[in-house]
C-alpha cells in the first residue's frame, strides 16, 4: 500500500493506517533528527515530530507529498532546538562505533564524527540527500531554499567531508 492511500485513509480516521505510515517513517525520522542533534535529545524531538504528525494529518491537502511534509516538520522540530546554538558547531559524535558491516576502509564511527562536525545547514542537506535519499527538489522544499541552494551546500559539504577525514589520514 502506498504512503498516499495511507494517509488517506489515516485522514478518514482509521488507526491501523496511521500506524503503518508510523512503522514506515520512524526510522527514517529518528536517523535523520539523530544526525542532526545529540542522542540525548532526539528521542524527544522525534517524539514531537510525530505529535505534529498526529495534529496536522487532517489538515495535509496533498497526500502524495507525504515524505517532504514529515521532514519538514521534522526540520522545525530540529531548528527549534538548535536555535541559539545554530552556529556552533555540536560535539562529535562519539556513542557509534559499529564498525560497517561490508568492511569499507572508512570506519563508520569516523563518518559520523565527520557529520557531527559540519555547520548545521550543509549536515542537514547531507542527511535528507543521502542518508534519506531525498532529491534535490524535496530537500529543497523541506528546507524552504532553492533548488541551487541545495546543490551548493551538498558540494560544500562533500568538500568539507573530504577535508575533515583527510584530516583523520584517510584518502579518496
Amino acid at each position: 500500500m502506498t504512503d498516499e492511500l495511507l494517509v488517506v485513509r489515516a485522514q478518514l480516521g482509521e488507526r491501523d493506517a496511521l500506524a503503518e505510515l508510523v512503522s514506515r517513517w520512524r526510522t527514517p525520522v529518528w536517523t535523520y533528527v539523530r544526525r542532526m542533534l545529540d542522542a540525548e535529545r532526539a528521542d524527544d524531538v522525534s517524539q514531537e515530530v510525530w505529535l505534529a504528525v498526529v495534529r496536522g494529518l487532517p489538515r495535509l491537502r496533498e497526500p502524495d507529498r507525504f515524505a517532504p511534509w514529515l521532514f519538514t516538520i521534522a526540520r522545525r522540530s530540529v531548528m527549534d532546538r538548535l536555535r541559539g546554538r545554530y552556529a556552533e558547531p555540536p560535539a562529535p559524535a562519539g556513542d557509534e562505533t559499529a564498525a560497517d558491516p561490508a568492511g569499507a576502509a572508512l570506519d563508520r564511527a569516523e563518518l559520523i564524527a565527520a557529520l557531527a562536525l559540519l555547520p548545521p545547514p550543509e549536515r542537514e542537506i547531507l542527511v535528507l540527500h543521502y542518508l534519506q535519499d531525498l532529491p534535490v527538489e524535496d530537500c529543497a522544499q523541506i528546507c524552504g531554499i532553492p533548488a541551487g541552494t541545495v546543490k551548493s551546500r551538498l558540494s560544500r559539504a562533500r568538500r568539507l567531508m573530504r577535508a575533515r577525514l583527510e584530516e583523520k589520514g584517510y584518502r579518496p
